[in-house]
């Protein structure tokens, strides 16, 4: 094993390849950008050694705040939605790549949730985010490679939107 010394932390080495677990994180939102997003990370999870995957899905708080019980029942059954749209991502991925994807379903405004959910997560290694395939960079992609990129702790992979699934492949 070789050792990598830091140009300003000469004390201290790298860890080792193996005892390092690398995290992708995908938004799962049902978009073309999510859809081509999923596709490289997940083909990139499985050919990173220590490599996983994290779907995340952020449901939008409910509008009807002031009727407790409609907004209760709002809410489970968004929630319920996600599970169930998570579980059949999941289970595409798998057949997909043999990648076993863990998930993640958090209630908030999906920018904000994502980059709080990022700064506490341990060992990532990459957001994947895809741009719309008509220019537009979409707003997830438009908020995370703003100002907001000097804060992430992992990098960001930005995957045109107008890839193939084979050119996908072939990058991943």
């Amino acid at each position: 094993m070789v050792e990598m010394k830091l140009k300003d932390q000469s004390d201290k080495s790298v860890r080792p390849i193996s005892a390092r677990s690398r995290t992708f994180i995908v938004v799962v939102d049902g978009s073309d950008e999510s859809r081509a997003a999923l596709r490289f990370a997940a083909a990139r999870a499985v050919h990173v050694e220590g490599g996983r995957l994290t779907l995340f899905h952020a449901i939008q708080p409910g509008e009807f705040q002031h009727w407790v019980a409609v907004a209760d029942r709002m809410r489970e059954e968004a929630y319920e939605e996600a599970v169930e749209m998570m579980n059949d991502v999941a289970d595409r991925v798998e057949d997909y790549c043999g990648a076993h994807p863990e998930y993640v379903i958090v209630e908030g405004d999906p920018k904000e949730a994502l980059r709080t959910f990022i700064e506490k997560t341990e060992d990532l290694f990459g957001l994947v985010l895809a741009s719309n395939p008509d220019g537009n960079p979409g707003p997830l992609v438009d908020y995370f490679s703003g100002p907001l990129v000097a804060d992430l702790k992992c990098p960001l992979i930005i995957i045109p939107g107008n890839l193939t699934d084979d050119e996908i492949d072939s990058l991943a």
